[in-house]
């Protein structure tokens, strides 16, 4: 296991290079100098080179020590990525928000995780009856709604119209208060996909030879399902559970936008509409480093969860 795991971590280092080097090439070559952006349409030529100093755009693009192409993976590695276009850093920014997008995502994902694992054993266990039928057409349903016509209509009626949460994100307020509706909005609106999902693998489990000897045997139906049948069915369902892991980082675009949350969704989504490229390339390489670890972490444990399965 330990020399799987650093052969590993030594196989990251050209694919942490790689995202460095495509990142550099979009938002500094490609998006070339945006002195004059900053600066603004009646800057002067005094103000312009002072920030394409500021911001190191006079320094050449790759053949020098001091180059921006160095800059680039000194900031990127050090997780030290300067100022953004309000003249704030970046790492304050991205530490300021990552609270109160876990916050929110954290709940919703536990809540999802496990009303759908739970859900998926229920109707797998009936499979063919009426119950089953009724989950599997909800799902269908579920997953053809838009996301946003969840938020919107979660708003209108228990928020504006029932009053039974507050509308907008309140920083004076409770976390549960503030964020309880957004939190049941995301169950909602991911509980179909998710639970359609997990139905599936569980079904392939339930068809196996090992639960009618089981059933035969005369264990309980709740002893089948969760202690063997979902012990049975862990490799997918970690591919699924640990890959999400890193898009909790990122919260949630829509419903951050829409309640006002001061998360990293916002951040991303106000970084887009001032096109700043400096906090749109410092949250890349934040999501990719990401993907690599928990990448990683699923195949450590694929090992735990099934000792067939040799890394060595």
């Amino acid at each position: 296991m330990t020399v799987y795991i650093i052969r590993r971590l030594l196989y990251t280092v050209p694919i942490v290079v790689g995202v460095l080097l495509l990142t550099f090439f979009l938002f500094s070559v490609v998006g070339g100098d945006i002195s004059q952006q900053i600066a603004g349409k009646n800057a002067d030529a005094e103000t312009i080179a002072e920030i394409r100093h500021e911001y190191g755009f006079d320094k050449p693009l790759f053949w020098s020590l001091d180059s921006q192409f160095i800059d680039h993976f000194r900031k990127a590695l050090t997780f030290n990525f300067g100022r953004a276009l309000d003249r704030e850093k970046i790492s304050d920014k991205i530490l300021r928000g990552v609270g109160p997008s876990l916050s929110l995502t954290v709940p919703m994902f536990l809540g999802t995780l496990v009303l759908s694992i739970s859900l998926a054993l229920m109707v797998a266990f009936v499979r063919g009856s009426w119950l089953d039928v009724a989950a599997v057409v909800l799902c269908v349903a579920g997953m053809s709604i838009p996301y946003l016509s969840f938020i919107i209509y979660g708003q209108y009626i228990f928020a504006y119209k029932l009053g039974m949460f507050p509308i907008m994100y309140m920083p004076e307020e409770s976390l549960l208060t503030s964020l309880a509706l957004p939190v049941l909005i995301g169950i909602a609106a991911g509980l179909g996909g998710n639970l359609r999902f997990y139905r599936t693998i569980v079904l392939d489990e339930m068809r196996s030879d090992y639960v009618r000897t089981a059933f035969a045997k005369g264990l309980s139906t709740s002893k089948v399902l969760f202690k063997h049948v979902l012990k049975n069915a862990l490799i997918p369902i970690i591919t699924s559970v640990v890959l999400s892991i890193p898009y909790l980082f990122l919260g949630s675009l829509l419903l951050e936008r829409f309640f006002g949350i001061p998360g990293l969704g916002s951040l991303m989504i106000e970084a887009i509409a001032s096109r700043d490229f400096f906090i749109i390339n410092a949250m890349t390489f934040i999501f990719s480093l990401l993907i690599v670890v928990f990448t990683l972490l699923t195949d450590i444990c694929y090992a735990w969860a099934d000792p067939r399965i040799k890394l060595e």
